[in-house]
């Protein structure tokens, strides 16, 4: 198997009046390893749906070999060697390795042999780089080896140029680096060709070879890893804009009081089989406390039950000493701002107004903190418009349905809400999951700012970059337990790796 070069020349998507993508053209040589970067919005995605065949671009080529090819379908890009790898896992969770990759061929027999089969099958992983158990459930793997096992399911399919979705979003370090490291060996070799959608800098600067940068549907720039840096990448995928920096850091206080504090905390996990165990936990004020983990250790179910979201079967939540059940009237007295995974679902109302939705915190009371009993829709207007110009928010109008806001503005939006006023306590849920570069500096920004003023932050996220970059002191949670405890000045990935991985000693 030998790999593809792949060439757009010109690509151009308009829907309606909106033009998507722009007179792209870009060359990934065979044998080499292609990052594509860009903030949310600039193109990317419609490029490889374009190459993917799942679009039908408005005007230019693409070159396959030098050749010009059409693709009106995934199929036809499958004929030609092309396949993808998305971010979210494709593979029938209830089927075996084997099973999956089987049923993934234009031409399974009706009735399959699976003795033959299974003999094809060990002849073919005998030419893999990596080990995968063929033989067990998907619901049974790791999400490296589901990632993997996704890799392999195209070169069973006999892809020579493979478009990775962001590849390492659900992995732990050791896990992408082991993962990229191998198409990285197999790109060297000249079996495979790769392009790579990232926002993460380190893997593109440690596993490719060249990059090429969107911005509102343009290339705005291209080259060598060896020759641009972090820096000049971030400068081309922005353009001109200030980003805000993170404050310098305060010293947290030896003195200063802990504001949030768990005390033997056990709740039932989505499915109800499994429990949440957590005690000794404790945010003093200035200082962020971030919980690592891969998705589904129990992250999500803790968090639901300081928002009050799922029921507390024992223990105690207490905010500046006070036992917290996560009523409105608690949050407002303990000075407790909440933002969660996912805000438009779980933070707003989406039919709502960008005014309605910035006031649901303070409808209800007046200037003084006391109830109001009667709505003041213009103070609530004005307070709105303060928010929306302080926090930078983009929208046409106050009176614009939140759900219309693209979603790093619905998140900048939830944070004016939270941030207003005095706020002791924060809780934070993977606030920059899925936001554009520009975004991110400007929420871990205000988070850093928050801290620094004193507030106390309980900040889950799946990224360490994001931990690393923010906490004070990190916590891995595995099997709904906080399995270990690091200073972040201290931290070791791979030890946080290991133990978010469950592989730790």
């Amino acid at each position: 198997m030998s790999a593809l070069s792949l060439e757009t020349v010109g690509m151009t998507m308009r829907f309606g009046s909106f033009t998507a993508l722009d007179d792209v053209s870009i060359r990934v040589k065979a044998g080499s390893f292609h990052a594509l970067l860009g903030e949310n919005g600039a193109g990317k995605s419609t490029l490889v749906k374009c190459i993917m065949g799942f679009y039908h671009p408005t005007d230019g080529q693409l070159m396959v070999e030098d050749r010009e090819v059409t693709v009106n379908s995934p199929r036809d890009a499958a004929s030609l060697g092309l396949g993808m790898v998305y971010q979210h896992f494709t593979l029938v969770p209830s089927m075996t390795g084997a099973e999956n990759l089987v049923i993934s061929r234009n031409d399974v027999a009706g009735v399959i042999n699976w003795k033959q089969e299974r003999a094809a099958l060990a002849d073919f992983m005998r030419t893999m780089p990596f080990p995968i158990p063929l033989d067990r459930q998907v619901r049974e793997l790791s999400a490296g080896e589901k990632q993997k096992l996704e890799i392999i399911r195209q070169l069973y399919l006999g892809r020579r140029l493979l478009i990775l979705d962001e590849p390492t979003s659900v992995l732990t370090p050791a896990e992408a680096d082991d993962m990229l490291g191998i198409v990285r060996d197999m790109t060297a070799r000249g079996e495979l060709s790769v392009i790579m959608i990232s926002h993460k800098f380190h893997e593109v600067m440690k596993f490719a070879d060249s990059v090429s940068v969107l911005r509102r549907g343009r290339l705005v720039g291209s080259g060598s890893t060896t020759e641009l840096t972090p820096r000049d990448m971030a400068a081309m995928m922005i353009g001109d804009i200030t980003l805000p920096t993170l404050d310098s850091r305060i010293a947290v206080k030896p003195e200063a009081p802990a504001l949030l504090t768990l005390e033997n905390v056990r709740a039932r996990d989505g499915s109800g089989l499994k429990t949440i165990d957590v005690d000794g936990l404790f945010v003093k004020a200035g200082e962020i406390v971030g919980i690592a983990g891969i998705s589904g250790n129990g992250q999500k179910e803790l968090a639901e039950v300081l928002a009050g979201q799922r029921r507390l079967e024992k223990g105690n939540v207490r905010v500046k000493g006070a036992t917290y059940t996560a009523t409105r009237s608690e949050s407002r007295t303990g000075k407790l701002a909440f933002i969660p995974e996912e805000p438009l679902q779980n933070a707003c109302v989406a039919k709502m107004t960008v005014a309605e939705n910035l006031g649901l915190r303070r409808f209800d009371i007046n200037e003084k903190g006391r109830k109001r009993f009667w709505l003041s829709k213009s103070r609530i207007k004005q307070y709105a418009g303060d928010l929306v110009s302080a926090f930078k928010v983009k929208t046409a109008s106050l009176e614009t349905p939140i759900g219309a806001l693209s979603g790093g503005n619905v998140q900048r939006a939830v944070l004016a809400r939270e941030l207003s006023g005095d706020v002791d306590v924060l809780i934070v849920s993977n606030p920059c999951f899925g936001l554009d570069f520009s975004a991110v500096a400007e929420i871990r920004a205000r988070i850093m700012k928050a801290r620094n003023s004193g507030t106390a932050v309980l900040l889950f996220s799946e990224d360490l970059d994001e931990l690393m970059a923010l906490s004070d002191r990190i916590f891995v949670m595995s099997e709904g337990r906080l399995v270990y405890e690091t200073q972040a000045r201290d931290a070791d990935l791979s030890v946080i790796g290991a133990h978010m991985a469950g592989h730790a000693a």
